[in-house]
């Protein structure tokens, strides 16, 4: 066979296993966004969370002491 033609057909090769490799790199980084845009949701939502007050006695029924 002529080296011409293994040469292309190796390069050809290694360019496909480098794109497969690529693809799933892409996967997992798509992934690790979406678990820390629900991670960042969570905690906006608890922040914005009005702070429950006491209900009885003389302390934190005005202002959250517990903060």
């Amino acid at each position: 066979m002529d080296p011409a033609v293994n040469s292309a057909v190796s390069a050809s090769l290694v360019m496909q296993q480098a794109q497969t490799l690529q693809q799933a790199q892409m996967q997992i980084f798509r992934e690790a966004l979406d678990t820390q845009q629900t991670q960042v949701n969570a905690l906006m939502e608890s922040a914005t969370a009005e702070p429950q007050l006491s209900r009885d006695g003389s302390v934190g029924t005005q202002i959250n002491t517990y903060a």
